[in-house]
C-alpha cells in the first residue's frame, strides 16, 4: 500500500445489554491499544443497559454511539461498517476483554497491505475454551474442510473477530442478512479477488456474563452459502 498517514481504525462492537462486559472491554482497550482508533458502540434500543454503563466510563478510548438501523447483531455490525469512514474496520465482541493486545498487530498488517486480517483460534497460540462440543465440532470441521479442500488460506474462517479494509468493503456488496455470516462472506470474497489475507492466533472463551447471541443451527444455511462459494472460487474460478 506504500506510505500512508496512520489514520485511525474503527472498532465496531455490537451490543445488547452488555453493561457487565463493556467496561472491562474498554479497560483492556485503554491498556493494550496504541494505534489511533475509535470504538463504534452499535446498540439496538435507547434503554440498552450498555448505555447506562458507559456513562460511568472515564477512560481514553474514543467512543461513538451508533443506533442500529437494522435488526439484531448483524444489523448492528453492518450499521457500524456503513457509519465508519476509517480506512479499516475491526469487528469485535463486547464480552472480549482478553484479545485487545492483538489490535495493534492487526492494524500493522493492514498497513502492510492486507485487506483481511483474521483472528484464529485454530493455530498455535490460539485457543477455544468452554465451547459446547457440537459447536466446536461444527466449527473445526468447517475450518478444516475449507482449508484443505477449498484451499481457503486461513485456519479459522468463521471467527467474527476480524479486520476488513475499506477497499474491500467498498468493492463488494454484503449479501448476508443473518448472524455473523458477513465475516465468512467478506473473507471468501477477498480470497476470490486474490487480495492479501493474514492470520494471527487469538483466544476464545465462553462468555462469563450474559447470553451468547450466536445461533449455530439457525444461522447454518447462511454460512453454508459462503462455504460453498469458497469451493466455487477454487474449482470454478468464477469472478465476483
Amino acid at each position: 500500500m506504500g506510505e500512508h498517514v496512520r489514520e485511525y481504525v474503527d472498532i465496531v462492537v455490537p451490543v445488547h445489554h452488555e453493561g457487565h462486559n463493556i467496561l472491562s472491554m474498554l479497560k483492556a482497550f485503554d491498556m493494550e491499544i496504541h494505534s489511533p482508533f475509535r470504538v463504534l458502540i452499535c446498540y439496538d434500543d435507547e434503554d440498552d443497559a450498555t448505555l447506562e454503563a458507559l456513562r460511568s466510563y472515564n477512560g481514553r478510548s474514543p467512543i461513538v454511539l451508533v443506533k442500529n438501523k437494522g435488526v439484531h447483531a448483524h444489523g448492528a455490525v453492518i450499521t457500524g461498517f456503513k457509519g465508519s469512514d476509517a480506512p479499516a474496520v475491526i469487528s469485535y465482541m463486547a464480552d472480549d476483554d482478553y484479545n485487545a493486545g492483538l489490535i495493534d498487530r492487526m492494524v500493522e498488517l493492514f498497513w502492510q497491505g492486507c485487506d483481511v486480517v483474521c483472528a484464529s483460534r485454530f493455530v498455535p497460540g490460539g485457543s477455544m475454551v468452554g465451547c459446547r462440543w457440537y459447536k466446536a465440532l461444527l466449527l473445526r470441521v468447517a475450518a478444516s474442510t475449507l482449508r484443505y479442500l477449498a484451499l481457503l488460506p486461513v485456519h479459522d474462517p468463521t471467527n467474527g473477530f476480524r479486520l476488513f479494509s475499506r477497499r474491500l468493503l467498498g468493492r463488494v456488496r454484503i449479501e448476508s442478512s443473518e448472524g455473523f455470516a458477513y465475516s465468512l462472506e467478506l473473507l471468501v470474497k477477498c480470497h476470490r479477488l486474490r487480495w492479501r489475507i493474514a492470520e494471527l492466533p487469538a483466544q476464545w472463551l465462553e462468555r462469563r456474563q450474559g447470553r451468547s447471541r450466536f445461533r449455530v443451527f439457525e444461522w447454518a444455511p447462511a454460512y453454508l452459502r459462503w462455504y460453498l462459494y469458497a469451493y466455487a472460487t477454487t474449482y470454478l474460478r468464477r469472478k465476483l
